[in-house]
């Protein structure tokens, strides 16, 4: 089973939309994929496109409450760091609890299918009581794709997370730079990127989007290149 962890730099960097495309591609290439978002804060179970609900319509599978339980059991309505509007809710998760869960998600296809978790917020986000994004990535020992943005200071704060991660031996597999709705322009972050960043590190590119999740699925670019191909049929 391979697992793949979806951090960005930070919250509103497309996340979940890179996390849907990855399901919506890796199905249209006939591989086993499913994919859960553990934590989630701001929920609101009224929302037809909250992040849960997106995740499984990209992967062809109907929403229902006890689906969204599935792949993300800790669901907080307060739009704050986890750790707070859980503790607002009287609710506490912890690290090792998250891990436990991402190991082997029910829903999963099979022993070679490929998991993807998608992360809360940014890459030192606080997800736990006794621990951040970066710890929970360590503990689960994922593959990683980092998602960026083409705003003004997307490049320090990239550069930022990609060392956090650096710090705790978190390798990184690739970079989505998702171009931002006020946008200092793509392949003018691209470059940066390539210079400032380890020249090793892929860099793949997303555009911004129109249209509904569907139609946003249907138009991204590739972004399935890296993914080791184990399990075709």
């Amino acid at each position: 089973m391979y697992h793949l962890f979806i951090t960005g730099v930070g919250t509103g960097v497309g996340k979940t939309l890179v996390t849907t495309i990855l399901c919506h591609q890796l199905r249209a290439a006939r591989r086993a994929v499913w994919a859960v978002k553990p934590v989630v804060s701001g929920f609101d179970d009224r929302d037809p496109e909250s992040d849960p609900l997106l995740i499984l319509r990209s992967l062809g599978v109907d929403p229902s409450p006890e689906r969204v339980a599935s792949i993300s059991p800790w669901r907080f309505a307060a739009p704050l760091s986890p750790h707070e509007a859980a503790r607002r809710e009287g609710r506490r998760v912890t690290i090792d609890e998250i891990r436990w869960f991402c190991d082997r998600p029910a829903g999963t296809p099979g022993p070679s299918s490929i998991v993807l978790i998608e992360g809360a917020g940014g890459v030192m986000s606080p997800v736990a009581v006794d621990g951040t994004c970066v710890n929970l990535m360590y503990e689960i020992g994922a593959s990683v794709l980092l998602v960026t943005g083409t705003y003004l200071g997307a490049i320090s704060h990239t550069l930022t997370a990609i060392s956090a991660l650096e710090s705790h031996e978190i390798g990184i597999d690739a970079l989505v730079v998702s171009e931002s709705s006020e946008s200092v322009g793509l392949a003018a972050t691209v470059e940066a990127l390539r210079h400032y960043a380890s020249r090793r590190l892929p860099i793949l590119t997303l555009p911004r989007l129109a249209g509904s999740p569907e139609d946003r699925w249907r138009s991204a670019p590739p972004l399935i290149d890296f993914v080791p191909e184990f399990d075709h049929d």
